[in-house]
């Protein structure tokens, strides 16, 4: 009988994976709608009176996005106003969801990686994941990784799918 040879083991593909990256941390979101009459509309004094009251220190080294559940047209200086209440607790505050919150993280976070190490090496970004990883960190890595590596992939080795093939000098 023939042996197996599992010829994805014996590649020579580096996997990038960006869960190995994923940053640290308590992330909240937080709803504007809760502080806005019916969730729709926002009453200028009742809105600060309501800010004023609540407790911010509950978000204590939190990485918070700050965004709006209902159709409410909101005012911009809103969310800017929950951000400063939220200013000397929280670690991180952004203007939207948690995908919007982590893309914001892998933005500050991608740059700052040495991709030299990836020179000519056939990259696979790893696609599944069990953290949230937003598709904008993909979009980055393979942003970061195009000028070094020879080829990159997407997916996991056994069933990848080509995206990049640097041009034969």
């Amino acid at each position: 009988m023939d042996e197996i040879i599992n010829k994805v083991a014996e590649s020579k593909l580096e996997v990038f994976d960006l869960e190995d990256y994923y940053p640290k941390g308590i992330r909240t979101q937080i709803d504007i709608s809760q502080w806005l009459l019916e969730g729709f509309l926002l009453k200028e004094k009742e809105f600060r009176e309501n800010l004023k009251n609540h407790d911010w220190s509950q978000y204590q080294d939190h990485l918070v996005a700050v965004h709006c559940s209902t159709d409410a047209i909101v005012p911009a200086w809103a969310s800017i106003l929950v951000a400063i209440q939220l200013a000397p607790f929280a670690k991180k505050i952004v203007d939207g969801t948690l995908t919007d919150l982590d893309a914001s993280l892998y933005e500050e976070l991608l740059p700052k990686i040495d991709y030299t190490v990836y020179t000519n090496k056939s990259m696979i970004i790893k696609g599944c994941s069990k953290k949230p990883v937003p598709t904008r960190a993909y979009v980055l890595a393979a942003h970061y990784l195009q000028p070094y590596a020879r080829s990159i992939m997407y997916g996991e080795a056994c069933s990848a799918v080509p995206l990049y093939k640097a041009l034969k000098k």
